[in-house]
């Protein structure tokens, strides 16, 4: 190849390239309209950890007890343990591969989760967090600010964290050490 037809080349790829660019700016894929403000708020429900972003209310064990008979036990159970899903409650220990007693423990619990919510997840306020945005499972987001305050000192309270009548609400909920904390790193979030 010559340098003038590498120059031709160059020149017509050149041309492509700024043709492509211009009807690049012309056209638009309207895919969709900007949300709003307000849109964007209704969704931006993420509780972290540190408690940042728990909303305002409250809620006792004793409150939750009753929701908890409405709305949950259908599926986790009278106690919390019985399912079919998961456990919310008590834990029997983890099912090492190598423990001699292993099927016995699963078929006591049903082949259920043996690690329950209470004993598996390091931050109570995640468990708000999950309550509020996907609980109960026939109708996700429809619980109250002080009903999942309600739920989720109910669950704690099932797992010997809080006392039945203590008030859980943002202010004390970060508080609330769980026993899997120990077990997880905690990472940084980027701002």
């Amino acid at each position: 190849m010559s340098l003038s037809e590498l120059t031709r080349h160059i020149l017509f790829l050149s041309t492509l390239l700024i043709a492509s660019n211009a009807n690049a700016e012309v056209m638009s894929a309207n895919l969709g309209t900007p949300l709003t403000f307000a849109e964007i708020e209704r969704f931006s429900i993420s509780v972290y950890p540190d408690g940042e972003n728990l909303p305002e209310g409250q809620g006792t064990a004793e409150e939750g007890k009753m929701l908890y008979r409405q709305r949950c036990a259908m599926c986790h159970g009278k106690s919390g343990t019985e399912g079919p899903s998961h456990r919310l409650a008590g834990s029997v220990g983890l099912f090492s591969i190598w423990d001699p007693l292993r099927i016995k423990r699963i078929m006591e619990t049903n082949g259920l989760l043996v690690m329950s919510t209470g004993q598996q997840w390091p931050y109570a306020t995640t468990v708000f967090d999950f309550v509020r945005r996907a609980m109960p499972h026939t109708a996700p987001k429809s619980l109250t600010s002080n009903q999942v305050y309600a739920l989720t000192a109910y669950i704690l309270y099932l797992n010997d964290l809080i006392i039945e009548n203590e008030v859980i609400s943002r202010i004390n909920l970060p508080g609330v050490e769980m026993p899997a904390a120990k077990r997880f790193e905690e990472a940084s979030r980027q701002e």
